[in-house]
């Protein structure tokens, strides 16, 4: 060796002496520092060293024997303070393990891996594996897979150098089945799932006919299938499950079979055990129910029949029989369960859930009866009690008044009641009630009152008698009142809502006795009742509205219009309230017609109506919008209705008072609409509404005053003002023209009475004569009642009328002579009355009629009337000739003859007044009256 090398070997030999003595200086730094009370803080500093330290050491080679068993020295030093370090961590309560502390552990072993083979040390290399397999393990643990894997690899790398045939030392054995598994569950966990399941078959050739091998990979791959059947529900998965746990129990049998003392098969066949309940629960998922029977019997018939059974046997015993259908068989797995003590609670609560869901309402009993064995085995929370009678009773669908039944004999049972004495039982307490309330409630919506009822009873059970819970038990009292109410059981209705109003008196409780009076047909009671109420603190206007209608339902109708009639005093106060107040007054009325009271009763209210409208306004008394004009229409029509009822029952006074109300709805405004729609009918109630004082009048026989003359007298002039835009529109056909008639006819007589000026009169019936509506026979009528009215008479107005008549009648096609005759006799009573030449005017009707009579048919015009001319003409002619009056008479007898001559049944007189009127003017031929006056000479006429 040549002085240069030589030098170089020492320097690298001192290098290295100088990093293994840093090395040591840690190592025994981190002993007494472990030997401190809290070494955790410190041990972050040595970490880093001692990496460091490695790193440098890594650089140093190659190594002597001495260096390596040095470096083996101090790495077990290292893992051995690293273990003091860890237990007394432990100690303290400390569970989890920090990193540092692993990072240290992994120093420990790569020096080892590093130092390499050591002669002096025997199986060095699986002393190494075991450093790097522990390491992986605590590295797995804190999740850090990618380490854990390196450090697993590194073990498996060491312990390859050797056949596994030629391992002898069960340790060693055991290292190399524990670090296949631990790189297989590894793999697993950063689901390399086939390199998992390739390592845990390669291990079937590490078991070295050990019992305990056995068993640890057989429970390994029983974990493997456990996570596959949790992980996903799909049908491949719970197969790749089944695969897995055949092999865990294969292994179970081959473990058991390789045993040679008895204490040996305990674990196996608890694992044994444990892989077939599993796969009886995977095979439950996939629904082999055949294949869970199988499983289940075979756990049963290895225990010996009478040996003690795991609790989740008879669990999935039922619910393959359930699945098969075979309920009986299922039942006796269930009450078999109340003999398992160590079935928790949760799991037979399932189990009976499961078992009620699967055989409906036929199950129901059965759950009743388990659940009340339970109860006499083990202590049963109330918690469980509520789910219990939650699952039975459901929300409705078929058998659910059976279900309430079963629920409310189990929630009676007074085992059960104990179970929510404790004071931490409030909770569930609670929950029960709401039960059994909502159970109650759902049957009293479909009206199957007796069940509801029942229900509601039981869950008082649930209620505490105590001040907090006061106002709950008024609550249950009430609602058990309605029960019993609509079941027609009205005394212990009444006892209930006794007892509700001692706890809590209120305006429901109040109602609810109203109600029990209404359906007793109390009607007294029922109208007392409505006083009480409002006495009630809690009281609300509207219960006044909500009695009205309870009473219509029961046809009470006399309460109904009690409660109304109240209602109306709060309007009256100025309250808000939610309904309009012509909706309240409609409905009254609407009862009061139909209890037949005295009209006089429905005047009030009509009037009250009609006054509220004018006080706070149409919209707020009836409405606004299209609601507001419905309830318009229905006031107005309602007046009109009970009118012209009234008039045809001859009871004008309170005709002619509906109909003015008629007309002072029909003219209520809603929301700014104008009223011309509504014209035609307030004119038709205004004129009928005259038309009825003035019949009252005649019917009593007592005179209007001049205050009701005048207030008529302003309603016409209502009508007169609205006619003449109604001529010039369609709305003048919406009225009859009787009532247009009758308007004339009224506003006339009234004006007369009201001392009137003539002129007015004639006025008005030239206008009416002037109107579309005008007919001869209303211009005959008016004129012979201007004609004939005593006092009030008005030739000048009959003239006018009867003239027009006449015109009237001749323009028509088909003139009526008869009233034709009619008018002309009356024309001429008429002239003579008149001043001044009363007899030219005479004279000129009778031409008048003799012009009207030529060039008719023999008998079109009548004849009794055409004689009437003539005799009454011929007879004019008799005073003048007594006074002399020569042309006068002459006159008077030439305009008899003359129509005479075109009358029928004259013949016999018509020579007569000929030869008479011959003679005369033989006699008097040149003489004038004067003359004829002072001769001696003088005659009469003959008289026919």
């Amino acid at each position: 060796m040549r002085i240069a090398e030589l030098s170089t070997d020492l320097r690298q030999t001192e290098t290295l002496t100088e990093i293994l003595e840093e090395i040591e200086s840690s190592v025994k730094e981190f002993e007494r520092i472990v030997s401190t009370e809290n070494p955790s803080k410190e041990t972050t500093n040595f970490c880093s060293k001692l990496q460091k330290g490695f790193s440098r050491l890594n650089s140093q080679s190659p190594l002597s024997k001495s260096n390596k068993l040095q470096i083996w020295k101090l790495s077990f030093r290292l893992w051995n303070a690293c273990v003091d370090l860890s237990n007394l961590t432990t100690a303290c309560g400390n569970r989890s393990v920090p990193e540092d502390h692993v990072k240290l552990r992994q120093i420990s072993a790569d020096l080892l891996f590093f130092a390499g083979e050591v002669p002096e040390i025997p199986s060095s290399d699986f002393k190494a594996a075991s450093f790097f397999y522990k390491t992986g393990l605590l590295w797995h643990g804190l999740k850090k897979f990618d380490l854990a894997a390196v450090c697993f690899e590194k073990a498996t790398d060491l312990t390859s150098k050797i056949e596994v045939s030629e391992i002898t030392d069960p340790g060693e054995r055991k290292l190399l089945l524990d670090l296949n598994l631990a790189r297989s569950t590894s793999a697993w966990d950063v689901s390399e799932r086939n390199l998992a399941l390739t390592l845990l078959n390669r291990s079937k050739n590490l078991l070295f006919g050990c019992p305990e091998s056995y068993r640890a990979l057989a429970n390994q791959y029983l974990i493997f299938g456990k996570l596959y059947l949790s992980s996903n529900s799909q049908t491949s998965s719970v197969n790749e499950a089944l695969k897995l746990m055949n092999e865990s129990l294969d292994l179970c049998d081959k473990g058991l079979r390789s045993c040679k003392r008895g204490d040996e098969n305990l674990e196996l066949k608890t694992l044994r055990s444990k892989s077939l309940r599993f796969m009886a629960a995977a095979n439950l998922q996939c629904e082999d129910y055949e294949s869970v029977l199988k499983c289940i019997r075979v756990l049963r018939e290895s225990s010996g029949g009478g040996g003690e059974q795991h609790p989740c046997l008879p669990v999935l015993a039922m619910k393959s029989w359930l699945g098969l259908g075979k309920h009986r068989e299922a039942e006796k797995e269930l009450r078999g369960m109340v003999l398992n003590k160590g079935i928790p609670e949760s799991v037979w609560l399932s189990s009976v859930e499961a078992y009620f869901q699967a055989t409906g309402v036929a199950g129901a009993d059965t759950t009743k009866g388990v659940f009340l064995g339970l109860l006499g085995r083990c202590h049963v929370s109330p918690k469980a009690a509520v789910r219990v009678a939650q699952v039975v009773v459901g929300s409705g669908g078929e058998g659910f008044r059976l279900r309430a039944k079963v629920v409310a004999e189990l929630v009676s049972d007074e085992r059960v009641v104990a179970l929510f004495n404790e004071e931490t039982a409030a909770n569930e307490r609670t929950s029960m009630h709401t039960v059994l309330w909502n159970c109650g409630a759902e049957h009293f919506r479909l009206k199957d009152y007796e069940t509801g009822a029942e229900m509601f009873e039981k869950s008082m059970l649930y209620v505490p008698h105590n001040v907090e819970n006061k106002i709950l038990r008024a609550k249950c009292f009430r609602v058990l009142s309605l029960c019993h109410l609509a079941l027609l059981q009205f005394d212990r209705a009444q006892e209930y809502i006794t007892e509700s109003e001692k706890l809590q008196p209120n305006i429901t409780c109040a109602f609810l006795k109203f109600k029990i009076y209404l359906q007793k047909n109390e009607e007294i009671g029922a109208i007392a009742q409505i006083q009480v109420m409002a006495s009630c603190l809690d009281f609300n206007p509207d219960f006044y509205f909500l009695a009205a209608h309870e009473a219509i339902a029961c046809h009470a109708l006399p309460v109904a219009i009690a409660s109304l009639s109240v209602l109306l005093g709060v309007y009256s106060h100025g309250k808000p309230m939610s309904t309009p107040e012509g909706v309240v007054l409609r409905t009254l009325l609407t009862l009061l017609s139909r209890v037949m009271v005295e009209e006089t009763e429905v005047l009030k209210f009509t009037k009250h109506a009609h006054i509220r409208m004018k006080e706070i306004g149409p919209e707020n008394f009836l409405g606004k919008g299209e609601v507001g004009r419905r309830e318009r229409n229905w006031f107005a029509w309602n007046s009109w209705n009970n009118g012209t009822r009234m008039g045809k029952e001859k009871k004008y006074k309170l005709c002619a008072e509906f109909l003015e109300l008629a007309s002072e709805f029909y003219g209520a405004r809603i929301d700014g609409d104008e009223v011309e729609d509504h014209r035609p009918m307030i004119c038709k109630s205004l004129i009928l509404s005259v038309s009825a004082n003035i019949a009252a009048e005649k019917q009593s026989g007592v005179a209007l005053k001049e205050s009701d003359l005048k207030q008529a007298g302003q309603l016409l002039d209502r009508v007169g003002k609205m006619l003449p835009g109604m001529q010039l529109s369609d709305d003048c056909q919406s009225i009859d023209s009787s009532l247009h008639f009758m308007y004339t006819l009224n506003a006339y007589n009234l004006q007369a009475r009201l001392g009137n000026s003539r002129s007015q009169q004639l006025l008005l019936v030239k206008n009416f004569a002037s109107s579309k509506m005008c007919t001869p026979q209303y211009l005959l009528q008016i004129g012979l009642n201007a004609a004939q009215d005593g006092q009030h008479s008005n030739l000048e107005v009959s003239d006018y009328a009867l003239n027009t008549c006449l015109s009237s009648l001749l323009n028509s096609p088909s003139p009526d002579y008869q009233k034709v005759a009619l008018v002309l006799r009356k024309l001429i009573g008429i002239a003579g009355f008149r001043k001044g030449n009363a007899d030219d005017d005479v004279y000129n009707v009778y031409k008048q009629a003799y012009r009207i009579i030529i060039g008719l048919k023999v008998g079109e015009y009548p004849t009794e009337e055409g004689k009437w001319l003539a005799v009454t003409a011929w007879n004019r002619a008799d005073m003048p000739v007594r006074l002399g009056q020569v042309v006068i008479a002459r006159r008077w007898m030439t305009i008899g003859l003359d129509l005479a001559q075109h009358v029928q049944g004259l013949l016999g007189y018509k020579g007569t007044m000929e030869d008479f009127l011959a003679e005369f003017d033989k006699k008097f031929n040149g003489l004038d009256d004067y003359e004829y006056a002072d001769s001696d000479n003088r005659s009469t006429v003959t008289e026919v």
